[in-house]
């Protein structure tokens, strides 16, 4: 045993805090002991879940024994339920009590199975988007041309997917404050600023349908209706399949980076998005000028 060791053994054994009670903190300096914590922090904060854990149980007329009370019921049941902690300390009380019980008694937590977590799709280069641009050049009807022409700008160049994709008619294009927007219908209704990239291509392709869907078809229920228009893009010339996930993720690219967002979450030491997800929720989103200049004006690169 080194000294760090020794001095973190020591300070468990005289841990006597007048906060729990003597039966709560025996209990915790025995469980905090078996997980040998690293240092002294560690063992602090370790002891002060174990003993709070302890206390309840205790009131409860729990026995004060690891496999009673580390049981997952009871410490899930005192996390939520405990009167006085905030939510950080609720949170905090269940990781330092799951890291106790996972080393004193391992029987009662099994391995946790890995989830299937859906990556983003990798967005389209610059040099691919405009290699599937020359494809629908090259289509042998105006219709197949504005059609495929079309999706690759509603996807790439609004982030549509789907039934926003399907559903979108020509007249769901508009020029309209300061660059060209879609309308998007149905249960998620918005305007979403195109790119300026895709202006001219996605007008035309608007302009074209008309009143008809800018992906071509009669009837937007129907599925698979971008196949054709996707097989049609699949030419053998080194690029990959058309994907319209992927359409939607170099538009997201393509907006994060307008925004600065990598810029801004480096700068906040901010790596999940569900920290951005929850500040969001406080904030109102811009009106339909201040969203064009941000990601649709025409004088933007």
């Amino acid at each position: 045993m080194d000294g760090t060791d020794a001095e973190v053994t020591a300070y468990i054994g005289r841990w006597r805090p007048s906060s729990v009670s003597p039966a709560a903190a025996a209990f915790a300096r025995d469980v905090v002991a078996r997980t040998a914590p690293a240092c002294r922090d560690r063992a602090k904060n370790l002891m002060w879940a174990a003993g709070k854990l302890a206390d309840y149980g205790l009131g409860l007329g729990l026995e004060p024994v690891p496999e009673v009370l580390l049981h997952p019921s009871v410490t899930e049941r005192f996390t939520r339920c405990a009167p006085g902690l905030s939510g950080v300390a609720r949170r905090t009380l269940r990781t330092n009590l799951r890291f106790i019980g996972r080393r004193v008694v391992p029987q009662l937590y099994p391995a946790d199975a890995p989830l299937p977590r859906e990556r983003a799709k990798q967005p389209y280069s610059p040099a691919e988007i405009s290699g599937f641009l020359a494809l629908a050049d090259a289509q042998p009807t105006t219709g197949r041309r504005m059609r495929a022409a079309g999706l690759v700008c509603l996807g790439a160049g609004a982030g549509l997917i789907r039934g926003d994709l399907r559903n979108a008619r020509g007249t769901d294009v508009a020029c309209r404050s300061g660059g060209v927007v879609v309308q998007v219908k149905g249960g998620r209704a918005r305007v979403v600023p195109v790119l300026a990239r895709y202006h001219s291509r996605l007008l035309d392709a608007a302009r074209f349908a008309g009143n008809g869907l800018i992906c071509g078809g009669a009837d937007p229920g129907r599925r698979n209706i971008t196949h054709q228009l996707v097989t049609a893009l699949d030419g053998g010339t080194g690029l990959p399949r058309l994907d319209t996930s992927r359409l939607r993720a170099t538009w997201l690219a393509d907006c994060g980076n307008l925004l600065g967002l990598a810029t801004f979450m480096h700068a906040a030491g901010i790596s999940c998005s569900q920290r951005l997800g929850d500040l969001l929720a406080g904030l109102e989103p811009a009106g339909e000028e201040q969203a064009v200049r941000l990601l649709g004006a025409a004088g933007r690169p």
